[in-house]
């Protein structure tokens, strides 16, 4: 297979850790015989930097035109420290995610045998949770109409769905439950928020076409809760782009390590694959950071191609690493660490 890939490396950590994930797609490539074209391009502040736009015309051409999309991260503290900002690097993810249409964050959590006991969860809690969060990405209250009034005084920002929105994330949601436990739940605050209503009628709407998919409405307040206090219980969960934000980032603690959890961001032609640790700018640099939530995020690029084993391949030498302690300094635990590159290394001669 021939795959063209576009490469969004990005800030912070961003450069290294997708500098590890190359080298493993790399390695997939030489073992089973395809051929990759990387096909790099800015974003971020260091686009800012470059040509004072977070996401150029050239990226999205380099994007749009790919088979896919392999994302580091975004986002610097100088712009975080500037309220007065008129450009920010996360502009920059916003403007990507409308104009490729991404609109389905997929945000998987699963717990790996060897690192349990890193959670700050209780072991009997979480052992054995495998859920997947779907977050709208392109509708909601950071695409709705905001602004000040009242000289500066009054700040607004409006939550805004349209059905068809609802329906194309709670479509992929069902069809992700059909091939696993057939249990979908959907999270919203319909008893307060008009727009929350619209998505609970319209995934009981849905639920005609799904007749095997048993479906859940649960408040955003209380999912909070209890994905805490029974994250397995939950397999598939549908949600707004602002619950989602929160729910998912909730919910990577349950792993151990937010340096784990990949995730990808699905569009109708193309799809973005990240890790969700964020650019994390006081690692930048040092060659400390953990790669392996963006090779397990490259794992998932394969997932989707129906390239069952590579994916395979990747996720069977992640947990090898993780067995055998070939870890960066935050799994390591005050022992032996390696660096970022040495793990990169390490994995692609494993393959």
């Amino acid at each position: 297979m021939k795959l063209n890939i576009a490469l969004l490396a990005g800030d912070g950590i961003g450069p290294e850790v997708i500098d590890q994930a190359v080298k493993v797609c790399d390695a997939i490539a030489t073992k089973y015989d395809h051929e990759i074209t990387w096909k790099p391009a800015l974003t971020g502040a260091a686009a800012i930097d470059a040509v004072g736009e977070p996401y150029p015309d050239e990226t999205h051409y380099v994007c749009a035109n790919a088979d896919a999309v392999l994302f580091g991260a975004i986002g610097h503290p100088r712009f975080d420290n500037d309220p007065s900002a008129k450009v920010r690097p996360e502009q920059g993810l916003l403007k990507m995610r409308q104009k490729l249409g991404l609109f389905a964050n997929v945000r998987p959590t699963f717990t790996f045998p060897s690192l349990i006991d890193k959670s700050p969860l209780k072991r009997e809690r979480i052992e054995g949770t495998d859920l997947i969060i779907l977050r709208e990405l392109t509708g909601g209250i950071y695409f709705g109409e905001r602004g000040r009034k009242d000289n500066g005084d009054t700040a607004f920002d409006t939550m805004t769905y349209q059905r068809f929105e609802i329906e194309r994330l709670a479509k992929k949601g069902f069809e992700m439950a059909m091939k696993r436990s057939k249990k979908l739940c959907c999270v919203d605050k319909a008893n307060v928020l008009e727009s929350s209503r619209l998505w609970r009628e319209t995934v009981q709407g849905m639920e005609k076409d799904y007749p095997e998919v048993v479906v859940s409405y649960e408040f955003i307040d209380a999912v909070a809760m209890r994905l805490i206090q029974w994250p397995k219980d939950y397999d598939v969960i549908i949600t707004a782009n602002l619950f989602g934000d929160i729910l998912t980032d909730e919910a990577s603690v349950i792993s151990g390590s937010m340096g784990l959890m990949p995730s990808s961001s699905v569009g109708s032609k193309v799809s973005l694959y990240e890790p969700i640790h964020g650019s994390y700018p006081q690692a930048a640099g040092k060659d400390i950071a953990n790669p392996l939530a963006t090779v397990l995020s490259a794992a998932m690029l394969f997932e989707d191609m129906d390239l069952t084993d590579e994916v395979e391949a990747i996720r069977n030498v992640v947990n090898k690493s993780l067995a055998e302690g070939f870890v960066t300094e935050d799994l390591a635990d005050g022992g032996k660490s390696y660096k970022t590159s040495e793990v990169g290394d390490w994995l692609a001669e494993n393959i």
